[in-house]
This record gives structure tokens, sequence and C-alpha cells, in this order.
């Protein structure tokens, strides 16, 4: 067994709302201005908070999910990402023992902490509470046994008062304080109906963001402390190796390219998905459908990622050359796969603008959430899996998409309620459904080689 000491922590939170974001995303830039080489990783589906990560370490920002990868795969991912660092620092999702509905501590921070051999800071959101917080933090300390919570930021102290009374309650919890942070320090990071604007579409005042949450860490953490902390972590157990996306491409065969949508339209990806699709032998090329007017030169296949449609559609609507050739690929039997923003980008229409009418559908913003793991098994062959293959996913989208299947959908959905999902047509498959590509690897091998092919 390969065993790597990588330093390393996890901020955590008794739940949502609580300043992980800004506590784990201020770390990572404070560790990096003092020269350490930091590895940024969170964990769940969340795609947005790693594009902040990224800034603030200059390296790509993972996500570590336990539910669409398998726990076995956390350790592997984990030591990959942190390949060549001098310190990882890995951020929670909602509280510290939430995880997949019904299902345990699946896809928890907790089970990801434990997993990792990692300490966990607690982010604790101390207003409204004085000695309340010592009997908070004590149950979140010794609920489980496996989970070793090696400190505690306190958050939104209002008072220098106010955080004397918090650090005489936290004495008796055994826990120490590592930083405390003034709630009168306001950190801009804008919001709407799927959370945090993503970094694509703000580049320079995401910058000044990240430089604020990281001069409030600074000024407000124990950063020596905290560094000690993840000095303590230890081993990680990595299975035979860290993680790798294995080269397939044999010498003698070409190297297709293929498109990935990019840009502030389409910045949901996992880093893991374009290294499959290179070690497979692709040359993959970005592109951004609101303002590139033709696809990448001898383009064979096309990769369309989630994202924001919805706030740009008029932008892509208005790009008409590109979305004739979109169409154009498609209807050639070109290898097309999308997810979620792909999938809306595909259909005749999205709010009445239309797009590039790939598929026979319509898409519309609503008011209504949906959010959830998925179960989810491949009904038939496409150009990324033979049918009876199963794969989880995740959605997360306000939109609705009408028919919900085409003819031949793209998958049967196990969870909440058993119904078919998505498109397969020609060399086509778009579906809400985000999954992550490290759990079942063939995929990618499978698109490049159609891409060969078709």
């Amino acid at each position: 067994m390969v065993m790597s000491s990588v330093p390393r922590l996890v901020i955590a939170a008794p739940s949502s709302g609580s300043g992980k974001t800004t506590v784990a995303t201020g770390l990572m830039a404070a560790f990096a201005a003092r020269g350490l080489a930091v590895s940024p990783h969170k964990v769940g589906p969340d795609y947005i908070d790693p594009g902040y990560h990224a800034l603030a370490t200059g390296r790509v920002g993972r996500n570590l999910d336990a539910y669409l990868c398998g726990p076995e795969l956390i350790a592997p991912l984990f030591l990959h990402g942190a390949r060549g660092c001098d310190l990882a620092v890995v951020e929670g999702v909602m509280g510290l023992y939430d995880g997949a509905a019904g299902e345990g501590e699946l896809a928890s921070t907790a089970q990801v902490a434990k997993l990792l051999r990692a300490p966990v800071v607690l982010v604790v959101d101390a207003s409204s509470q004085s000695r309340s917080v010592a009997a908070l933090v004590h149950g979140f300390a010794s609920w489980d046994p496996g989970v070793r919570v090696g400190g505690v930021i306190l958050n939104k102290v209002a008072s220098d008062r106010h955080e004397e009374l918090l650090r005489e309650a936290l004495e008796s919890a055994g826990v120490p304080v590592l930083g405390a942070l003034r709630r009168a320090v306001p950190v801009e990071t804008p919001s709407r109906h799927l959370g945090l604007v993503p970094v694509a579409e703000r580049q320079s005042a995401a910058v000044e963001a990240v430089r604020a949450m990281a001069a409030l860490v600074s000024r407000g953490c124990d950063l020596d402390a905290l560094e000690a902390l993840a000095r303590t972590a230890g081993q990680v157990p990595g299975g035979s190796a860290p993680w790798t996306p294995i080269p397939t491409r044999s010498a003698d065969k070409q190297a297709p390219v293929v498109a990935v949508a990019g840009g502030p339209a389409f910045s949901f990806s996992y880093a893991e998905h374009t290294e499959l699709l290179a070690a497979a032998g692709a040359e993959v090329v970005t592109f951004d459908p609101l303002h590139d007017e033709q696809l990448p030169e001898e383009t064979a296949g096309l990769v369309i990622g989630g994202g924001f449609p919805e706030v740009y559609a008029g932008e892509l609507s208005a790009n008409e050359p590109l979305r004739k050739a979109v169409a154009g690929l498609a209807e050639r039997g070109a290898p097309v796969a999308a997810e979620c923003a792909g999938l809306l980008y595909l259909c005749r229409e999205l709010d009445g603008q239309p797009m590039c009418g790939v598929l026979d559908a319509t898409a519309r913003m609503t008011e209504r959430l949906t959010l959830g793991y998925r179960d989810a098994v491949a009904v038939g062959d496409s150009v990324l899996a033979v049918a009876g293959t199963r794969m989880r996913g995740h959605e997360f989208h306000r939109t609705v998409v009408e028919p919900g299947a085409g003819a031949a959908p793209a998958w049967g959905v196990r969870t909440p309620v058993r119904r078919v999902e998505g498109f397969v047509q020609q060399g086509v498959h778009a579906s809400y459904l985000h999954t992550h590509w490290a759990s079942e690897p063939g995929v990618a091998r499978r698109f490049v080689e159609r891409c060969r092919t078709s």
C-alpha cells in the first residue's frame, strides 16, 4: 500500500451558512501567500466553490464526492490532486455530518475526513450565543469518535467581550480556538438562483473577494497553529497509488479534436474529465459559445457541461453561426455529450430564445429547485455507455425541459422515483445528470473512440 503524509485540514461547520467557504478560501490564499503549494478540494458535487479555490491557490480546484465516485476513490483522488503540494485544505459541504439523503454518513464531510484521516476545523457562527457554543462544539466533537475535531474558528463575533466569553466557554469543551472573525467585516461574494456567482463570470471582482477573504482570515486566525494541526494528519491510505487517468492511446491512432465548451455560460466541469479525455488520446480544445462563432478546427466530438445558459440565453441565441455549427456537427453523427446546461443549449429554444435545435424539446426557467443525488442506469447504447451501465449522478437546476426524455432516453433514474430522463439520438447523449467520469473511466475512452470512427 502506497502511503502519503500530505499535511491537510478539513474545514467543516455545524450547518450551511456558517462561513465555510470564506474560511476555507481565505486559508488557502493565506497559506499560498506564505509560499506554500496549497492543494484545494471541495466535498460534494459543487462546481462553484472550486473556482474560488483555484483563484486562491493557483491550482485546479477538485471535488471529493463519495456518492458520485464511491468512498474507495476519495483517498486516491485526493492524492492525485495533492501531488507535489505542501499542504491541502478541504472545504466541507452542508453540516459536518450531513450526507446523501437516507444514506447515513455517505458523502458527508465527516466521512471524507475519516477516509483521509484528516483533522477537522469547525467553523461556528457565534452570533446570538455565548456559553452555548461549548455545548454545540462538544456535541460535534464527540458525536463520532472517528472524526477528530482539532480546532474551532469562531465566525461573526460581535466584540472583544463577546470573543472573551466564547473562549472562556470553549475551554471546558477541550477544543482549541484557532481563530475569531468579526461580523463587521463584509466579504462580497454575490449569489443568485443556484448559489454563488461563478468565478468565470466575475474575474476581477472574484479576485478582490478572495483577497478580502485572505485578509480576514490572516487577521483573525492563528495560521501557525492551523498549519501545525495540518501536520498532525499523518498518512493517508492511498490504495495502490494516487488516482491517475491511464493513457490508452496507441501510437498509430490519430488524436481526434474534442471541443469542450467553457466561458461564463458553461463553467461547470470536473478537472478529471478533460484529463481522462486526453489520456484516451483526444486533443482537448476549449471554446466559448458566447464569443466563438465556429467550433475549433477539425472538431470530431463535443462536450458541453454545466453552467448558466439561462443567464446568457440572449447572447447564446445571438451567436447564430455557432448554433448552426453545433447542429451541423450533431447531424453528421459526431459524438456530443451534454450535461444540464449543455442539454438546454441543444434544445430548440430556452425561455423563448432560439438555441441549437439539435433536440426536439424546449427549456424554460421555473421557480422550483430540482436538487439531489441520483442512481442511474443507461437505458440503451450511446457514445458514453453501453446499455445497463450504472452510474451515479447529481441534479441541480431551476429549469424544466419538455419533453423530459426522448424516444431513446439517456438514463433510467431510480431516485427519488423511477423515471426515464434525457435524450440519445445518433451521436448525442444529453441529460440533466452531472456525472463524475473518474467513477467510470470507460465513458471517456468510449467517447474518444467514437470520435475517431464517426
